[in-house]
């Protein structure tokens, strides 16, 4: 009998769950304060949404126990990724589309990054038996 392969987390819930999340901000302060402020918030929501995605996209490409250094090596660029593209992405929409709301910007942003709170019933992982 062979073991089992170990599963990648399914992590394409969690992302849905912020991109929900973002997209409700929006629409919320669409409906509230106008359309510079749907789009300020919709701005704070892709600002944290795409390295989000990104690292997923790289950090999970892997998997086994053999491999556990090159794993390990593909959270650190992952991480290192995602923060880059971060500092890009706020650098991008502040120079060159400033939010006309910053508040709405802002909010958006940490309520997206707040999701990850939910990962642990948004992140399904293989069985283990």
């Amino acid at each position: 009998m062979t073991p089992a392969r170990p599963q990648r987390p399914q992590v394409g819930r969690l992302l849905a769950g912020q991109a929900l999340a973002g997209s409700i901000i929006a629409v919320l302060a669409l409906l509230t304060s106008g359309e510079a402020a749907g789009m300020s918030a919709l701005s704070g929501a892709l600002v944290c949404l795409l390295p989000n995605a990104y690292f997923a996209w790289r950090a999970f490409r892997l998997r086994g126990a053999r491999l556990a250094r090159e794993i390990m090596n593909g959270f650190y660029r992952a991480e290192a990724g995602k923060f880059g593209l971060t500092v890009a992405l706020f650098t991008l929409v502040f120079v060159a589309v400033p939010p006309s709301n910053p508040a709405f910007f802002f909010g958006a942003y940490v309520v997206v990054q707040c999701v990850h709170w939910l990962g642990f019933w948004l992140v399904r992982t293989g069985s283990r038996t």
